[in-house]
């Protein structure tokens, strides 16, 4: 009964330094993700030969009402 106890026992702590263990790497593996990530400046200047996508184009009057239309007709 003792011996059984004990045995319980030990394999409880076993299962509970391994949670504990794993549960510290990866609070630290997420420590260091945020680090890394935060040396990185979000909104830095492209380099290169970068080119700007997106153009306005003239919005006429009745634009805004077909695009509304267009928005309620997708269900979006």
């Amino acid at each position: 009964m003792k011996r059984d106890l004990a045995k319980t026992l030990w394999q409880t702590g076993k299962v509970f330094i391994l949670f504990t263990g794993c549960t510290v790497l990866f609070y630290s593996a997420i420590l260091w993700v945020q680090h890394e990530y935060e040396k990185k400046h979000r909104y830095k200047e492209p380099e290169g030969e970068a080119m700007k996508v997106a153009t306005q184009l003239e919005e006429s009057a009745d634009r805004w009402l077909e695009r509304l239309l267009l928005f309620y007709l997708d269900g979006e």
